[in-house]
């Protein structure tokens, strides 16, 4: 549940397109390393079609593509940084970040977890399972999610937003779990590697939970966190 709580945190404090956007360029300028050509990098495509659901100008979409591919001479890379600890009562928290600095971003990481617990590499990480997590709408009213799930190898699945649904694989097995999908019944909405938690935090007072959504929102601010991984029930 803690994955399922975290995404629709997100999509809450995320609403201004500009951060949005902002996030996306990111994404799709990684996946464009190998390659711009979205036919042969699957990791590419689904990003850029989570690009064109979000309204994404083409000019803003073709510019990160070809920034990413190397095909505009700039020099920025981007660097994918993992940071864990503890939101405010002991709630577990994995933290992804995506930047062109990481002193940087380490630093004001360190100030954004003042009122909760910066950890060292591993201190949280053992209390996630690595999964693979793939959220997919279905085709028709009949589509059964636990039959999609059998026959296209996933691990488990569980309701996800606005009728879709989140389905768990093995990290190794994400890609083709994500290309058997649409062959029973599920249009792919977004693929990608993820943490979820094996013992959320239950039991907290509303006061306590509008702490942990306070510290979680300051965090989800910063401009170089792309994504939060909440040991948190509900």
């Amino acid at each position: 549940m803690g994955a399922q709580w975290k995404v629709k945190h997100k999509e809450a404090a995320a609403n201004a397109k500009g951060k949005i956007f902002g996030k996306l360029v990111k994404e799709i300028t990684i996946a464009a390393r190998n390659g711009a050509d979205i036919a042969t990098n699957a990791h590419l495509r689904l990003v850029v079609e989570q690009a064109k659901k979000a309204s994404m100008p083409k000019e803003t979409l073709d510019r990160a593509i070809k920034k990413g591919a190397g095909l505009l001479g700039e020099t920025v890379q981007y660097h994918r940084v993992t940071y864990e600890g503890f939101a405010p009562h002991q709630v577990p928290l994995i933290v992804e970040c995506v930047t062109d600095n990481i002193n940087r971003t380490v630093a004001e990481i360190r100030v954004a977890f003042r009122k909760g617990q910066l950890g060292a590499s591993g201190s949280v990480a053992w209390d996630f399972n690595h999964v693979g997590m793939i959220e997919a709408s279905p085709d028709t009213l009949d589509a059964d999610p636990e039959m999609a799930a059998i026959e296209a190898g996933a691990q488990d699945f569980e309701p996800g937003e606005e009728g879709a649904t989140l389905f768990l694989t093995e990290p190794t097995d994400l890609d083709a779990v994500q290309k058997a999908l649409p062959e029973q019944g599920f249009t792919v909405l977004s693929a990608k590697l993820g943490y979820q938690p094996k013992n959320p935090v239950s039991g907290l007072s509303d006061e306590q939970m509008a702490e942990v959504e306070a510290f979680l929102e300051g965090l989800d601010n910063h401009d170089d966190v792309q994504d939060m991984f909440v040991g948190l029930a509900g």
